[in-house]
């Protein structure tokens, strides 16, 4: 079986859909179990106090902001290459879900950074290229919406969206290639000891990350099923209206 049968609209819908209330079901069920484990049954914080506890919020978000821009990427570049609807729809429909999620990340890192840093917004680089993804994020929904013609509308935004994974890069790594700046490194994956969650808040911190990603997932085919459905009663329309049904 190839990866690529399920380019086919009929076999993507035929496929997903019926795993995807599953899906969403166990992320909604895995984000419920890390929020309340984390906030009710973690301890504060010896240095940050209780702030820290929204690290089960903003650090899933903020990987997902990212993710889901690479998932853009990669769908959009298969569109180019291969011309497969199914892909360039999948872009499409991501694309409110990484906006909501980047949204989520800077409004949670302002929440911290006021008591932490005595701000709520500092022109940290790594702040500053979330923001720069978030604008990016909004310029290619405002393309989406702009062009009528569906598959100029996917060639274009598949364009800008390469150009906007520069800033995704930066997002990630912006802590790594500045060693100025307020926001602190990596500490999820890392090797150094100083900067690593602490293993009281690792847990519910790992079980939050994957219940946003089964959330993300979900939403994901629930509004690619409906932007295939979309373009489906598009063609029907456009054809009743040549035979001048």
């Amino acid at each position: 079986m190839s990866i690529w049968e399920y380019a086919n609209p009929t076999k993507f819908l035929k496929t997903t859909q019926p795993v995807m209330p599953w899906i969403t079901g166990a992320g909604i069920v895995a984000v419920t179990v890390a929020l309340v484990w984390g906030f009710f049954f973690t301890p504060d914080d010896f240095r940050q106090g209780s702030t820290v506890k929204i690290i089960y919020i903003h650090v899933p978000a903020a990987m997902m902001a990212i993710n889901a821009w690479v998932m853009m990427l990669v769908a959009s570049l298969i569109w180019l290459i291969r011309r497969h609807h199914v892909s360039a729809l999948a872009a499409k429909a991501m694309a409110p879900i990484g906006v909501s999620m980047t949204l989520i990340a800077l409004a949670t890192g302002a929440i911290w950074g006021q008591p932490m840093w005595g701000t709520w917004w500092a022109w940290d680089p790594r702040l500053t290229s979330f923001l720069i993804l978030f604008l990016f994020y909004l310029g290619y929904m405002a393309l989406w919406a702009a062009i009528e013609d569906p598959d100029t509308a996917a060639d274009l935004t598949a364009i800008l969206c390469i150009v906007g994974s520069v800033f995704a890069v930066l997002s990630r790594y912006a802590a790594s290639f500045w060693n100025q700046g307020l926001h602190q490194g990596a500490s999820v994956i890392t090797t150094d000891k100083n900067t690593e969650v602490s293993s009281v808040f690792y847990q519910p911190l790992l079980i939050a990350i994957a219940g946003f990603f089964l959330l993300v997932l979900g939403l994901l085919l629930m509004r690619t099923g409906t932007e295939v459905r979309k373009r489906r009663a598009r063609a029907l329309l456009n054809r009743a209206t040549r035979e001048g049904v």
